[in-house]
């Protein structure tokens, strides 16, 4: 679900913005970055694009079956009326 190596790719670029003065610390600091935002992403209610792409299939499946449905329904409604 989340992407490892984009994660690790963020805090690359996080700890190499770092002063030159402070690389000696660059590695603990992306660490404790990677760390920070694998927790923070796994809180997020996020899922992934496969499970996104299937979802949309099935809603417009759906909106499909409840369009041929509203269309029976109007038909069964209008023979009930002339019928009455």
């Amino acid at each position: 679900m989340i992407n490892a190596k984009k994660i690790e790719e963020i805090a690359k670029q996080v700890s190499d913005a770092i002063p030159s003065g402070l690389k000696n610390m660059a590695a603990d600091f992306e660490d404790k970055t990677k760390t920070v935002l694998q927790r923070k992403l796994a809180q997020l209610d996020v899922v992934s694009r496969e499970e996104f792409d299937v979802q949309t299939q099935v809603l417009l499946k759906t909106r499909e079956k409840l369009a041929e449905l509203e269309l029976k329904f109007a038909e069964i409604e209008a023979k009930f009326t002339i019928t009455k």
